[in-house]
């Protein structure tokens, strides 16, 4: 098995489902990539906050559903809407994380996560809200169209 420095040494990695090599490049601002952008499946390598990289759980985060970061107020006082984000389960521990979609994320991918968050069961959406996780609903279909496309779409 390669290690976590041995790939971010190699410019990229393997994706734990796909099997496809993700690129990581400091001149496409992936750098801190976290997840395929073919399948969207991420390894679960960080342990109590993101990027630290200290998880000895190593397994298969799969994409469950999408959520908007909840805005902010930046240091000027404006709010800064909330971005599109993907949510991820460890298949082995069940530990929940949420990580920024990046450009190169597959749109088709996206698309079938979004349907995917629409039909979650209430008991799945329950969970996640006790995490204060919103996860998108028929509703936020024009915002997600939004800020994946930077337009809406017809259903």
């Amino acid at each position: 098995m390669v290690s976590i420095k041995e790939e971010t040494r190699n410019r990229g990695y393997t994706c734990i489902n796909c099997k496809k090599w993700v690129q990581v490049s400091e001149y496409n601002k992936t750098v801190d990539r976290n997840h395929c952008p073919y399948c969207l499946w991420s390894k679960h390598v960080d342990n109590k906050t993101a990027g630290d990289r200290l998880s000895s759980c190593n397994s298969g985060m799969r994409p469950i559903g999408l959520t908007i970061k909840t805005p902010r107020v930046d240091k000027w006082g404006v709010e800064v809407k909330g971005e599109l984000m993907i949510i991820h389960e460890c298949n082995s521990c069940g530990k929940i994380s949420i990580n920024r979609i990046l450009d190169k994320d597959d749109e088709n991918v996206l698309k079938e996560l979004f349907e995917k968050s629409v039909n979650m069961s209430g008991v799945e959406k329950d969970k996640l809200k006790v995490m204060e996780i919103k996860v998108l609903e028929e509703k936020d279909r024009e915002e997600f169209s939004k800020q994946l496309f930077g337009n809406p779409i017809k259903s």
